[in-house]
């Protein structure tokens, strides 16, 4: 793949309820922080990709709401629904077209104008599935009984998910919801859906994100610290939770695959110093870990109790804290890319891992994972 980088990330706090925030206010935030990152202007972006999903947002047309405060005025504009990772991709195919230079990428979400339930019962078919009431957190409560029944992962290997995220997030100056717990307290909080406790879902949140990636020859060209993007795909599974083994990931599994071979990874397990995984629900961190190969399938929750995981680990696991401890929807997964991104550059703080150079972000689309996306990024071009 030709050479092309990361040039500048900015992201708004993740908050509960950004009251005097609109859309608009969270991508000027995001987007300046990202432009005094790189170190240039916005005359220097070449073209723009906002990411938005109309449900979320509660208009039609969504992008239109942050299309001017994310500098598209005068300027080629693209927009995409879905997961932030998913437009980050998009952004790059503009870059490596040959016709842009630079692309800017925006991903917000305001969750605290929104009715989750209703959003998410409204993506399953509407003839055999909606009416049953399911939504994300029941149907992903299936999911995580069926991984379990498999792979005899137990309710305390998901709960110390919650416990390591959490605690992670105590210095996350950026994090919505920085927790001391332990396993007692996230065994003994609300059944939402079982087996998911309260502790084990994420919550509701606003925020906004943007990153700019730019062609080798622009990325040389600015003072900000790139960071290459080696190795990228997305995978897509059946609609239908009925028609694939909801105990696996496929889709992922795939996706995985294409981006460390595109980068030349041959053992992820070992060579990947941080990942920012899509954490929903405490399950789906495990699951996600073994669908990618960063550790052996059935193996994830013995490895999280043993620490593997943690910031001193052998692969530091959602040091920021994940999505269990702030989920802006949309702009989800490119946090976690942000993120590392920070963490290859040694700007992560206190929750810095050490000698980071490689690292792995991932972002999910649709129903119980049906659509992946995994980015491969290095500190070294």
């Amino acid at each position: 793949m030709d050479h092309t980088a990361i040039i500048g990330v900015g992201m708004t706090r993740i908050e509960a309820n950004k009251q005097s925030d609109t859309f608009a206010d969270m991508a000027w935030e995001a987007v300046n922080l990202a432009l005094t990152d790189a170190g240039i202007t916005i005359k220097e972006i070449d073209n723009v990709v906002t990411t938005s999903n109309d449900f979320w947002d509660g208009r039609t047309i969504s992008c239109m709401a942050v299309s001017d405060a994310s500098g598209a005025r005068g300027k080629n504009a693209s927009c995409v629904e879905g997961d932030g990772t998913f437009g980050a991709f998009y952004g790059l195919t503009r870059i490596l077209s040959g016709a842009y230079g630079t692309t800017l990428i925006t991903a917000h979400s305001k969750g605290s104008e929104s009715v989750s339930s209703l959003i998410t019962n409204a993506a399953f078919d509407p003839i055999y599935e909606r009416a049953l009431g399911l939504d994300m957190i029941t149907a992903c409560a299936l999911q995580a009984r069926a991984y379990m029944h498999r792979t005899g992962t137990t309710p305390e290997h998901l709960a110390g998910v919650s416990v390591k995220n959490h605690g992670n997030a105590l210095k996350n100056p950026l994090a919505q919801i920085p927790l001391s717990l332990c396993v007692a307290d996230v065994l003994q909080s609300e059944m939402i859906a079982d087996p998911l406790h309260k502790l084990d879902c994420s919550p509701v949140s606003d925020a906004c994100c943007a990153i700019i990636i730019a062609s080798d020859e622009r990325a040389g060209r600015y003072p900000g610290k790139p960071v290459w993007i080696k190795g990228v795909s997305f995978c897509a599974d059946a609609y239908y939770l009925g028609d694939r083994d909801l105990s696996r990931a496929g889709s992922l599994t795939q996706a995985a695959q294409n981006a460390f071979k595109m980068a030349g990874v041959t053992n992820p397990a070992r060579e990947m110093d941080v990942a920012e995984i899509y954490d929903a629900f405490t399950y789906q961190e495990l699951m996600w870990l073994e669908a990618m190969g960063l550790c052996d399938d059935s193996r994830a929750g013995i490895l999280l109790e043993r620490g593997e995981f943690g910031l001193n680990g052998r692969l530091p696991v959602n040091p920021s804290g994940g999505l269990l401890s702030g989920h802006p929807v949309i702009a989800a997964g490119l946090i976690r890319m942000a993120e590392v991104v920070k963490q290859l550059r040694g700007e992560a703080g206190a929750y810095q891992i050490g000698g980071a150079r490689r690292g792995v972000a991932h972002g999910v689309n649709g129903l119980c994972g049906q659509s992946h996306c995994v980015w491969v990024l290095d500190k070294e071009k």
